[in-house]
Order: structure tokens, then sequence, then C-alpha cells
């Protein structure tokens, strides 16, 4: 429960940044990389991996890690435009897809009441993700719909994996590794001339920079909270408590739109926030069912 609201503080500062602050997504992750890549090289050489540890715990990290970050990345990409409490449902469903990877990984078995829970969780991220068409007539999908739910897809094999890595190495190696990769892949795909001299140009830059390092410390701290949980607890359990993240996005996002409007792209309107509710609901209520049975 605290890791879900330091992760929704964390995900309202970078929707922010990245609507308001920050001239490009390549600009944001830089920062970001250097940060936790320092962060996870200081862990890894003071708390190091232990010596008996088998190649496929590594490699298993190792692509929990880059799940993880590429599920990161997706989000953060949907940031650019859509709304912060609109995003997070979503990706929140990332349990049912953990629920499912268990039934041929772990053999587990999943029943009707599973099914019936999957399908609510399906329906709230979908009705936060559908909009009236230019017209005014006829509903569909946001564009991002496909690319939120391939970052739930993405975390529910990552959070899976982690599970399994757990059983060999501590949270804090967890941590090393899945820092350091999101590190080198954001480097990698962010590191450009360009990108240095957006940088260097950006408005209130050491305020706007300050605020980013704050953020990810807090991130830090969430993540350190999330690995230490998936460690001690089943995985799906851990991961249903988890996606209660967007109840607090919409509470934080609500109530900084009401004192603080210009801070986040934010539309208020009863239809828009009573749609929310409800979606949320669904998603909260469906994972819980699950968690539950």
């Amino acid at each position: 429960m605290a890791s879900a609201a330091l992760m929704a503080v964390v995900s309202i500062v970078d929707s922010h940044l990245l609507s308001r602050r920050m001239p490009s997504l390549s600009s944001f992750l830089v920062p970001v990389a250097v940060v936790h890549f320092g962060l996870g090289v200081s862990i890894l050489i003071a708390l190091p991996l232990p010596g008996q540890i088998g190649t496929d715990t590594v490699l298993i990290a190792i692509g929990s890690a880059i799940a993880r970050t590429a599920g990161a990345m997706l989000m953060l990409k949907a940031m650019r435009t859509e709304e912060v409490s609109r995003i997070m449902p979503v990706i929140h469903t990332f349990p049912i897809f953990v629920a499912i990877l268990a039934v041929p990984l772990l053999g587990e078995i999943l029943g009707y009441l599973d099914w019936l829970a999957i399908a609510m969780t399906v329906a709230g991220a979908m009705l936060i993700s559908v909009r009236t068409d230019t017209k005014g007539q006829g509903l569909r999908l946001r564009r991002s719909f496909v690319l939120l739910l391939g970052c739930s897809l993405l975390w529910g094999i990552a959070n899976t994996a982690t599970k399994y890595a757990l059983d060999q190495i501590s949270f804090w190696n967890m941590y090393s590794i899945n820092a350091i990769c999101l590190g080198v892949m954001f480097a990698l795909v962010a590191l450009r001339r360009r990108t240095l001299t957006e940088l260097v140009g950006m408005g209130l830059r050491n305020r706007t920079l300050s605020l980013l390092v704050l953020n990810e410390l807090i991130a830090f701290g969430g993540v350190i909270m999330t690995f230490r949980a998936i460690e001690q607890g089943p995985v799906s359990l851990v991961s249903a408590i988890l996606s209660i993240r967007p109840l607090f996005v919409f509470v934080f996002a609500l109530i900084l739109s009401l004192v603080l409007p210009t801070i986040l792209k934010e539309r208020l309107t009863i239809g828009i926030v009573l749609a929310k509710m409800v979606s949320i609901a669904l998603v909260v209520g469906g994972v819980a069912i699950l968690a539950l049975s």
C-alpha cells in the first residue's frame, strides 16, 4: 500500500514534468537514466550478487528488468498526451496477466470467479479509454489503449519473473539489476546531441531537474518497497494490492486539479469524474476479487 501511494506521487510528478516542463520525452529519459544507473551501480557495489547464484537466475532478473523498463517507456510516452488518471487504470490491469501467466507457468487454475474478475478489470480499462469521435457521435478507444495494454502485459511478465529471481537474490540485488538496465535502455533510446542541447537550453533548468531528481528518489523508495513485498508474499496477491495505485492517482490528481489547475492536464466535468470513478472501481474490484479467490 505504501509503495502504491508513493508511486502515485511519482506518476503525478512525471505527468507534470512530461506535459508541462520537459521539452521532449528524450530530455526526460536522460536524467532519469543517470539517477537510476548511479543508484543501481552504487547498491550493487555495496551489496553484490551472492556467489552461488545461477546463470538462469541472473538472466531471468535481467529479462524482468528489460520488460519492466520497456513498459515504463510505453507509459511515459502516453503521459506526453494523456491524462495521468486515465493512463493508470489501464496499466494496472497487469495483475490479470500475472494470473493468466500463472496457469501455464505455475500450474494454477482459474475458476469462474477468476474469469469474472478478469472481465471486470478489462471492462474498467476499456471504459476509461473510451472517447467520443471528433463529431461527438459514436464511441471509440483512444489510440493509447493498445500502448498501455502493452505496458500492462510487460509489467505482468516482469512481476512474474521478478518473483522467480527473488528466490535466489535479495530485493536490493533485484533493484540494482533493474536500475542498471533502466539506465542503459533509457540512455540508448534518448542520449543524442539534440537531447543534450534541449537540456542545456531548457527554461528553469535547475529547478526542473531538481524536481525530477527528487521524484526519482521517491520512485527509488517505491520500487524497493515493491520488490520487498514481492519477495515476502505471493506475486499475484502483491500485484493485486499494487493495482490500487490508480485510486491514489485519481485522488491526488483531483485535489491538484482543484487547488492548482495548471499543474496537470486534467479535465474536470461531472461526467468525466464519474466515468473515472466507475472505471477505477471496476479495475480495483476485479483485481481484488482475483486476489481473494
